[in-house]
């Protein structure tokens, strides 16, 4: 019924911890797949002698997040596919909720998770993505206690560190886009997903332990440039021109108001490059566009609703705390 990827990178030890709690679910994957971007700390060695009924892909070197899920989900058969994190642990009855969810509403597409942070699970990680109405993802219920986010409801997307989609979905709407590389490709499929009429569905009991940032680390020079060259290309992909005209102003102050953030962190080179290249792309960007807005079945009224007011003040908050913590 369900086929689990696990992308790696040089993360072994984490890997290991990762594919057992898979083989504790209480829904068990039809097939779990790991695809190895490269790694040359022996992860594919490891995981064919500790768990040899997983699937490899080993690629010859490290082709991003968004590609070498991609190179597993053409091989997929099952009517649902299961992406999860190297980095993180997931509950017992993570897939089986999450498929359960999506078997009870047909109309969604995509279910995401209840992440909490594997070192203070009393702390939620994040609770599925959302877009503000400035143009910029947002990590849903970051640093609230565990308890909270405790109802299922109706959301802008999940985070593909752990979440659950149609494969029907995802062969209508595409793959993640390589070109992402890694950060907001998941963003990116959720919009286009609710551009052609599928909706998401938060399920407060799929739940994912999450060692969060292990990999590319938290504000660090991958993460800012990825995050900030990335998220241009989904607002000018996906953002239906009317709610442009509403929002840019938005994302003009979200522009500069970065800047000034990360410049005071000591990253405003990285930023600037990351923005550089995002607009150098724009033409690329923008041709691409067309065939995205061509599948549209969602109204602005209603895709608007979806988007979280822009609070600039509330961003820095959490940033601050995740910097402290």
């Amino acid at each position: 019924m369900i086929t689990v990827i696990v992308v790696n990178w040089n993360g072994a030890a984490m890997l290991v911890d990762c594919l057992a709690s898979l083989e504790l679910q209480r829904m068990r994957p039809s097939r779990v797949v790991v695809v190895d971007n490269g790694s040359s700390d022996h992860s594919v060695a490891v995981v064919r002698k500790r768990f040899p009924n997983v699937d490899i892909i080993a690629l010859n070197r490290n082709e991003g997040f968004a590609a070498a899920n991609n190179a597993a989900l053409r091989t997929v058969t099952t009517p649902y596919v299961a992406l999860i994190n190297n980095d993180a642990l997931a509950h017992r009855d993570w897939i089986g909720c999450s498929v359960e969810s999506l078997q009870r509403y047909p109309e969604a597409g995509m279910a995401a998770s209840k992440m909490l942070f594997a070192d203070r699970p009393d702390t939620i990680d994040r609770v599925g993505d959302g877009y503000s109405r400035a143009g910029a993802g947002i990590l849903r219920g970051r640093n609230a206690p565990a308890g909270a986010f405790s109802e299922g409801e109706w959301i802008f997307g999940a985070c593909a560190g752990a979440a659950v989609y149609r494969m029907d979905m995802l062969r209508r709407i595409g793959w993640f886009d390589p070109a992402f590389f890694l950060l907001y490709e998941d963003v990116d499929l959720s919009f286009r997903a609710q551009l052609a009429g599928y909706k998401c569905r938060y399920v407060p009991e799929a739940i994912v332990f999450h060692r969060s940032c292990a990999t590319i680390g938290r504000d660090s020079a991958v993460s800012v440039y990825y995050g900030h060259r990335n998220g241009e290309w989904v607002y000018f992909r996906n953002m239906p021109i009317g709610l442009i005209q509403k929002s840019f102003l938005l994302h003009v102050r979200y522009i500069v108001l970065s800047g000034l953030y990360f410049l005071s962190r000591g990253f405003g080179a990285v930023y600037l490059k990351a923005k550089k290249d995002a607009f150098a792309a724009l033409p690329a960007i923008l041709r691409q566009r067309a065939g995205i807005q061509m599948n549209r079945n969602i109204n602005d009224t209603c895709l608007w609703e979806l988007f979280t007011p822009d609070r600039p003040l509330d961003r820095l908050r959490s940033r601050r705390i995740r910097n402290t913590s």
